[in-house]
């Protein structure tokens, strides 16, 4: 059995588990599959808003997509969130990323 299937396998018996969930989304992204990789990230998102890595690794597959204005979104709504987590390194992070892609 996969590793992804693992993952599904296991959110047949918790669905609603934000890690796993985010577990799936890391997992679809490291497969290359992108267009199931970004709505798994926004459902991680919608099950914990304050789940800030989220929105790094959701920014850093826009950027690799080429998507920088989504990016940007993501990147943003993240550093904030991660700030009110008390999580400045993330917080750092998401703005150097956003530092670089600013004049994209």
């Amino acid at each position: 059995m996969s590793r992804l299937e693992q993952i599904e396998a296991m959110l047949g018996e918790e669905p609603q588990d934000v890690f796993l969930n985010f577990s799936l989304a890391m997992e679809l992204a490291s497969a290359g599959r992108p267009a199931e990789a970004l709505p798994a990230f926004d459902h991680v998102l919608e099950l914990d808003p304050k789940y800030h890595v989220a929105y790094l690794r959701k920014g850093l597959l826009l950027i690799d997509l080429g998507r920088l204005e989504e990016a940007r979104r993501a990147l943003t709504a993240g550093a904030a969130v991660a700030v009110e987590c008390g999580d400045h390194h993330a917080a750092d992070q998401m703005t150097g990323l956003l530092a670089t892609i600013r004049g994209s």
